[in-house]
């Protein structure tokens, strides 16, 4: 509010400095002293163009106050994460890319979440020192089951955003894939890859419907934004984006069973779906952890240092999906985005 009532003291100003003609705009203080013996009409305006002196320096001061006003609503914006370690909430919300299905060790309720203590989310919980701590992740959510309860197997999560309350200080959503489809679009794109290893069986199966669906994701990533704000006013929010899962180039068929021409394609995907995020982050007012970036050499074809398991896994984790250093990695991203977003606040 103070921020408006600034702009209602500076507008009218700065409107009624413009309105004037270019010779009656105020002169500077050197002109005023050197005008002499000023006549009636000389006089009145002399008169006006020092109100209209008044009137500028006043809206460059009340802007300097709007200037300073937006350095300290985004200073406090970016400490809320700190205000943590005071004993702040957290909540994260997502997928199971946010869950953590199959890394040790399982926990919480409904079981069928399949909800890691090693998940970003619990990382940044002990890193930050959450006095307060909500993951309402679940494995199988789409951006709908965030306001409503989701069934699983044995249970029910209920809406990820009800755990969304006006004292939490930071909020994690990391959504949007299965909307995509993409762990589904994956074991498509295995099966069509045996019909032609080289060639771009799945882009020819699906051609724009996954671009198509990214694209139909995006209004709902900005309500999902405008929901959280509505509920927690104060919070820090943070859009995750998705861990790189297939490699630069043709790929490793049949380590990885996604045929030569499928794996731009397939990358592509991704990249539009971490882009649309960003953006809509961008317009929502949150911050955005890339997790894409860097993941070169970690993704799903790589022998060693891995962030993403394939189909057939080597470390615990579901395949398609994070594993465990994989997690520690996006905890990162999410740190250095919040450390980013204050030391930006402070300059």
């Amino acid at each position: 509010m103070r921020r408006w009532s600034a702009l209602g003291a500076v507008l009218p100003a700065l409107a009624a400095t413009m309105a004037l003609p270019a010779t009656d705009r105020a002169p500077s203080a050197h002109a005023a002293v050197r005008t002499q013996a000023p006549t009636r009409g000389e006089g009145q305006a002399a008169a006006e163009r020092t109100q209209a002196a008044v009137r500028t320096q006043a809206a460059v001061r009340a802007l300097e106050r709007v200037r300073v006003a937006d350095r300290l609503s985004a200073a406090r914006g970016a400490r809320t994460a700190a205000a943590l370690v005071a004993g702040g909430r957290y909540v994260a919300m997502g997928d199971s890319f946010t869950a953590g299905p199959m890394i040790p060790r399982q926990h919480g309720k409904p079981f069928a979440c399949l909800r890691s203590d090693h998940n970003y989310p619990s990382l940044l919980a002990r890193a930050l020192k959450a006095g307060e701590f909500a993951d309402v992740s679940c494995t199988a959510a789409t951006i709908a089951d965030l306001f409503r309860p989701q069934h699983v197997l044995f249970g029910e999560n209920p809406a990820q955003l009800d755990a969304v309350t006006p004292d939490t200080a930071l909020v994690t959503v990391g959504i949007g894939g299965n909307d995509v489809g993409f762990s589904k679009t994956f074991y498509t794109c295995a099966g069509l890859s045996l019909t032609a290893p080289k060639g771009a069986p799945c882009m020819k199966h699906f051609g724009t419907t996954l671009t198509d669906r990214v694209a139909a994701a995006a209004p709902r990533i900005a309500t999902v934004l405008r929901s959280i704000r509505a509920r927690a006013p104060h919070a820090v929010v943070v859009v995750v984006g998705y861990l790189r899962i297939l490699p630069s180039g043709t790929g490793c068929w049949p380590s990885v069973p996604t045929a030569a021409g499928d794996v731009p394609y397939l990358d592509r995907v991704e990249r539009s779906l971490n882009h649309m995020l960003a953006q809509e982050a961008r317009r929502g007012g949150a911050l955005f952890a890339d997790d894409y970036r860097g993941g070169a050499g970690h993704d799903m074809c790589a022998r060693t240092h891995r962030w993403v398991e394939p189909l057939l896994i080597t470390h615990a984790a579901a395949p398609i999906h994070p594993n465990a250093t994989g997690m520690r990695v996006v905890a990162d991203r999410v740190l250095d985005t919040l450390s980013a977003a204050r030391a930006a606040a402070d300059r």
